[in-house]
């Protein structure tokens, strides 16, 4: 890699020091409306590393290494992206005055958020990459992110892990799943609106990123708009209400500038039955410039979530109860109560050094993080299930009965189901009043403390030849344990294991009151150092880049309790298990003309395997996933541009393959091999991802504009992996199968299987009306297909064909009937219109905005997504299950939103 990148930097370099004349372009940035100067807009032309920003009066000048035809691009927070046709001939050009009008549909980014929390809030639900795009200019990728986020739709079929999120320089993926952690900035959008969004595999300024694509969100007071912004929302979303103020200092004369905003946000309930809101939020920035070319930038930022979460569901209670109905809840004292909430607040304290002179900028920061996030749930012992969705409360459990049909027990189940269809809380204290408790609400708890430090540069080597680099170093301690919310009218709980009748915790006490640990307690640590350097060159038909990484990332377990049924291997350190990475990524545009262009992307990266994917059971015990090992990524895309004076659009295909990859799943099996709750680990498996994407822009005349969207992709398994279950709770370490209680189930026949990633095909015709006397309205038709739930790989292993009794196969579990049991079958495709629309007003000097937008205009009723249980291990249950047609281990749903509605009203002075 070393001797590649050298070789790559003197073949470069070879061009870069080429003889040139250089010109300029200067003008000055003003509001179309305020006639105030715009300062810190970024002007470029389009697809060349020649960039500059405007300053405190609105005035820029742009160097030009040639003249010729260029399209310059001036891009500002809150203001509409403007391209000026420029023709550069034998001098200097001064374009004079340029206005920029006011954006008030970036009002639209607080709809997005409000679907991605959401999503994100539920863990059975793959994060969606809609939050990365807010702040992306491309057609498509805002199609994608605001009207076929609704429906689970992810870019490419990528998860979000795939994408990086930095604030200040600093990423902000977390090492457990990879992904961002919306909430620690939600409910801050006034403050987080300056961002700088690369997609897929081009070259960012701050990081080497993800082939998904990478934001920097910059929180500089001095990159804001100086002033005090108040809003208010309405919503029947995930919010009902939202309050919001924000105000901003400007830069002033001894060099300082600050920023604070708070918002809240709530919900006795949102869309969903019994989901609850509750979040607040608070920033505060304060910089400092010493001079032109330094300055300091301290930022705080606290966003606490508390939401009641809801679940999916089989086709048969969706029939019995709609879609808004959510089994985690129940009314107690005349309020709702829901069991599943999760409570996320992790404040960030970042501290920046900015140098920027003529040919080189710098940034350094460190950022501490510390905080908690939980997940309530109620458990049971020795008592019955207290979930109305149990499978023994429903009809189907009758119907389906290995002793034959029983219609009156069903129908009575169904009365009985439809009377009382919620959690039943005075049950639960019922049960709870000899003592010891039958039933206890607890919390899954995990209490983060990370520190993250980075450093980023950019340099100018010549007019034509940029170089970035970046150091990067995070460590994290996470404890993770569960926590007795409330006994629920009991006196003690006693930490035995119901299954097994051993203990949780064998030298500590047996009897556990609220607010103690119990069940489980362990540390996780982990660590990782990166570094990237990346060189840009550009001539003036055609422009390339280099990146290449280095990673190395260690994770560790610590137990805190020892576990009787892994008195091994429960308690103490476990073996690091390290991770050493690369990757490399490269691009080359070509101008055809200065209306169109051509470019191409390719990529190979490993990867550690994110935390969760490498210890099989780390509530219990210290084993890592046997023989893990990095994961690896190749994408390529091919990009055509077209730039008609009214005529723009975006034509990409794109090809990539995961391999190799980890995946753990928990669940409870009935099968061959036994019945228990297990940890499923897949090894060795790949994906496919593969498809076009295209968005088209038609300025139809001065006030309309029509759009075009299409994506058609195939995300597949590529392989068959290896599966292997470790039963969780069967005994004793000597009692089990083996010493790791690990039972190789071999290759599970999926390759060729649809990934259950959202719609695989998506569509989107849009037409939009801006009125002079500035207000704008706007539909969207989107058209949906191709969308699967996740399939169960332990149904696809031999194992599966095998009768528990006689350890041989059932007699008509022929290959036949297999695969048609097992058939994949898409979910329905659906239409989906939504409107959106706003008016702005300026009253001397006060700005005025109201934004609305309504989704699903026509209620349409879809699923998301949704999974296959594994519940029926074996062909003869399975079999069985499914003879009525409504099974009582049917796969379950989400179900998407219906009609909703976003209203804001903003007033900014």
């Amino acid at each position: 890699m070393r001797l590649f990148l050298c070789g790559t930097f003197l073949f470069m370099w070879h061009f870069a020091i080429w003889s040139q004349t250089s010109f300029s372009v200067e003008g000055i940035l003003l509001s179309y409306r305020s006639k105030i100067p715009v300062e810190n807009a970024k002007i470029n032309l389009e697809d060349t590393n020649a960039y500059t920003v405007s300053n405190d009066e609105g005035v820029f000048v742009l160097s030009i290494p040639n003249s010729g035809d260029y399209i310059l691009e001036i891009e500002a927070t809150d203001y509409i992206l403007k391209r000026v046709p420029i023709s550069v001939e034998n001098g200097n050009l001064d374009l004079g005055t340029l206005y920029l009008e006011e954006n008030i549909q970036i009002e639209q980014a607080d709809n997005l958020i409000s679907l991605s929390d959401a999503e994100l809030l539920d863990d059975e639900v793959s994060s969606n990459s809609s939050g990365l795009l807010r702040a992306t200019r491309d057609l498509f990728l805002n199609r994608a992110a605001f009207d076929f986020g609704q429906a689970f739709f992810r870019v490419r079929g990528y998860d979000s892990q795939n994408g990086t999120v930095l604030l200040n320089g600093i990423s902000m993926n977390k090492f457990y799943d990879g992904r961002p952690q919306w909430n620690n900035w939600g409910g801050m959008n006034d403050v987080t609106r300056n961002q700088q969004f690369t997609n897929g595999l081009e070259a960012s300024d701050y990081t080497f990123g993800g082939i998904l694509g990478n934001t920097n969100i910059d929180t500089r007071p001095s990159g804001l708009r100086p002033g005090t912004r108040l809003s208010t929302s309405y919503s029947n979303r995930t919010y009902a209400g939202r309050l919001m103020a924000t105000y901003t200092s400007g830069v002033q004369k001894n060099g300082l500038a600050y920023s604070v905003s708070g918002s809240r946000r709530w919900a006795k309930q949102g869309y969903i039955d019994g989901t609850l809101y509750d979040a607040f939020s608070f920033f505060g920035a304060l910089e400092y410039q010493f001079n032109e070319k330094n300055s300091i930038n301290l930022t705080a930022l606290w966003a606490s979530n508390r939401r009641g979460r809801s679940s999916a569901i089989t086709e048969e209670v969706f029939d019995l109860a709609g879609k808004k109905y959510n089994p985690y809840w129940g009314e107690q004292n005349g309020e709702i109560r829901n069991s599943r909430e999760r409570k996320i607040s992790e404040p960030i304290f970042m501290l920046n050094h900015y140098f920027s002179s003529d040919r080189f900028s710098l940034n350094t920061g460190i950022a501490y993080q510390s905080g908690s996030n939980s997940r309530s749930r109620l458990g049971y012992y020795n008592a019955p299930n207290p979930d109305p969705t149990y499978y023994r409360y429903l009809p189907s459990f009758y119907i389906n009965s290995p002793l034959g049909a029983n219609f009156s027990s069903a129908n009575a189940a169904k009365e009985g189901f439809l009377n009382d269809s919620q959690l039943n809380w005075s049950q639960v204290y019922t049960a709870n009043t000899n003592g010891n408790a039958a039933y206890v609400l607890y919390d899954d708890v995990a209490d983060d403390t990370q520190v993250s430090l980075n450093t980023v540069g950019n340099l100018i080597l010549t007019d034509r030849f940029l170089m970035d680099f970046g150091l990067s170093y995070k460590t994290l301690n996470s404890e993770n344990y569960a926590r007795i919310n409330d006994l629920l009218g009991a006196d003690f709980h006693a930490d035995i294991d119901p299954f097994s009748e051993t203990l949780n915790d064998s030298n500590g006490t047996v009897e556990k009151g609220e607010d103690n640990i119990f069940n489980y307690n362990y540390k996780m640590k982990a660590d990782q150092f990166e570094s990237f350097v990346q060189f840009k060159y550009s001539q003036e038909r055609w422009s390339a880049f280099i990146s290449g990484k280095y990673a190395t990332t260690n994770y560790q377990r610590l137990g805190l309790f020892k576990n009787d049924r892994y008195s091994q291997s429960s308690l103490g350190e476990s073996d690091a298990a390290v991770f050493n990475s690369l990757g490399g990524k490269s691009g080359f545009t070509y101008k055809l003309t200065e209306r169109h262009w051509l470019s191409v992307h390719g990529s190979y990266m490993t990867r550690p395997p994110v935390l969760q994917n490498v210890f099989i059971n780390p509530r219990e015990n210290n084993s890592v996933v046997p023989n893990i090992s990095n994961e690896t990524n190749t994408t390529v895309d091919l990009n055509y541009f077209l730039r008609l004076p009214k005529l723009t659009g975006r034509l990409t295909g794109f090809y990539t393959r995961f391999q190799n990859t980890t995946d753990v799943n928990f669940f409870f099996v009935d099968a061959g091999v036994g019945s228990d709750f297990v940890q499923e680990v897949l090894t060795g498996l790949d994906k496919l991802h593969m498809g076009t994407e295209l968005g088209l822009e038609y300025q139809l005349s001065s006030a309309v504009k029509l759009t075009a969207v299409a994506a058609v992709g195939k995300y597949v398994y590529a392989s068959d992996p290896n599966v292997a279950i470790n039963f969780d709770t069967a005994g004793r370490e000597e009692d089990l199968i083996n010493l790791e209680g690990t039972v190789d189930l071999g290759v599970a026949q999926i390759k060729d299987y649809k990934l259950a990633q959202g719609p695989q095909q998506a569509y989107a015709i849009g037409i939009e009306y801006r009125d002079p006397k500035y207000w704008w309205v706007g539909a969207t038709t989107n058209y949906l297909a191709n969308n699967y739930a996740g399939i169960s790989t332990l149904t696809r292993t031999r194992s599966f064909y095998l009768d528990p009794e006689t350890n041989s196969p059932f007699a008509d579990a022929t290959e036949e009937n297999v695969n048609n049991a097992l058939a994949q079958r898409p979910l329905d495709n659906f239409y989906l219109l939504n409107l959106v629309g706003g008016k702005s007003w300026l009253k001397n000097g006060k700005y005025i905005s109201v934004f609305a937008s309504v989704n699903n205009l026509f209620d349409a009723v879809f699923r998301t997504g949704g999974y296959e249980q594994s519940r029926n291990g074996n062909y003869g249950q399975f079999k069985q299950d499914n003879l009525s047609g409504t099974p009582s281990f049917a796969p379950k749903y989400w179900y998407g939103y219906g009609r909703t509605y976003f209203l804001n009203l903003a007033y900014s002075f």
